[in-house]
């Protein structure tokens, strides 16, 4: 007696399987001959060793050893249902008695619902690569419960599921689970299918469509560069953007405007405000760099050198510095100036961008929305 546990495939009565010899060792299965009995248990979960009765479905299937290839795999055949009583996996031993099957199915409907679902799947097939290899073991099965052996491995169902149809005593209730499973696989590949190629198509456009832009643009730019005085406002923009470093809110921000900016063409009186507007953030410095090191000595030396007095003033801005120096930052803090025209406010804002070793901008909120 040889015991092979199965989780997966679910093994009927009336069915023949192949198992390779890898299977038969891993399911501890050293020798096997031909005409020798199997029993075929169904496992709950997936294990290989130290099978107990707390491990398999109280319903097995007897069979017998047909004949073993030069490679050590074997062909097996499935006759009866038992209820199992007892199993040792170490002695290969079993105890059970044979479960009793409810022959309410004539040979006729039976054929005819074979040939009816084997139909549909030899047309199902046809859509997919594998589907001549896949015809020839549609063309194989003799009967429902063949064909539930073979499509159980690829059935989206519970092991639960799977036990049930082992379980039915019904021959036509069996019958008729089997082809709702075959059919439910049928259309839940289908569907998965049809959406794999969708989404596939998707990709494919939006792939082609990256292309062409970038082959477009490759073409443009060359052709600007044969005659730069053709190049046009928008196309400027287009380079001063792409090259500006900009993060993904300006970058989309300013792809919005320039958009609107050849919308609205020269003759809009929008069009000045969007081309300024366009200037004033393809001219900013979105490259982030390195910040330099405060040296306060440094920015006193320079604000004693530009400015006379303001001593309050310059120790303000001092303990300031002082402040970014030991927080390791050098942006967030806004300062204000208040005085009459002439007095050092925006030479002492040139003295601090001097003393940071930072470029001094000048901003005019003047028109800003």
């Amino acid at each position: 007696m040889i015991l092979i546990p199965t989780y997966n495939t679910v093994v009927l009565p009336g069915s023949k399987i192949y198992f390779r010899k890898d299977y038969l060792q891993e399911a501890g299965v050293d020798k096997i001959s031909v005409g020798e009995k199997v029993t075929f248990l169904y496992l709950k979960e997936s294990k290989d060793r130290d099978i107990t009765m707390e491990d398999v479905y109280p319903i097995a299937v007897a069979g017998q050893v047909l004949s073993v290839d030069d490679e050590g795999g074997a062909n097996l055949e499935a006759f009866n249902r038992i209820n199992v009583e007892y199993i040792d996996i170490e002695t290969q031993n079993v105890v059970g008695v044979q479960r009793p099957e409810i022959d309410d199915l004539d040979p006729q409907s039976a054929n005819t619902m074979l040939i009816d679902l084997r139909d549909e799947l030899l047309n199902y097939v046809t859509k997919f690569q594998w589907g001549l290899m896949a015809r020839g073991y549609v063309l194989a099965w003799k009967n429902m419960n063949e064909l539930m052996v073979g499509l159980s491995p690829f059935m989206n169902i519970t092991p639960e599921e799977k036990y049930a149809v082992l379980a039915e005593d019904s021959t036509k209730a069996r019958a008729e689970l089997i082809a709702k499973y075959a059919r439910e696989f049928m259309a839940i590949n289908e569907v998965s299918e049809e959406a794999k190629q969708a989404q596939k198509e998707i990709h494919e456009k939006a792939y082609r469509e990256d292309a062409i832009k970038k082959q477009i643009s490759f073409l443009q730019k060359a052709l600007d560069d044969m005659h730069p005085e053709n190049v046009s406002e928008v196309r400027k923009f287009e380079e001063k953007i792409e090259n500006s470093g900009m993060n993904e809110i300006a970058r989309k921000e300013a792809d919005n405007v320039l958009n609107r900016m050849k919308q609205e063409g020269k003759d809009s009186h929008e069009y000045g405000l969007l081309y300024n507007y366009l200037d004033f953030v393809t001219s900013l410095q979105w490259k982030k760099e390195e910040p330099k090191e405060i040296e306060l000595d440094k920015a006193m030396e320079v604000l004693d050198r530009e400015h006379y007095g303001l001593k309050k003033v310059k120790k303000r801005i001092i303990e300031q510095l002082a402040v970014m120096s030991l927080n390791k930052s050098q942006s967030g803090s806004i300062l204000l100036f208040v005085g009459a025209p002439g007095t050092g406010k925006t030479s002492i804002g040139k003295s601090i961008a001097e003393a940071l070793g930072r470029e001094y901008v000048r901003i005019s909120l003047g028109g800003i929305r």
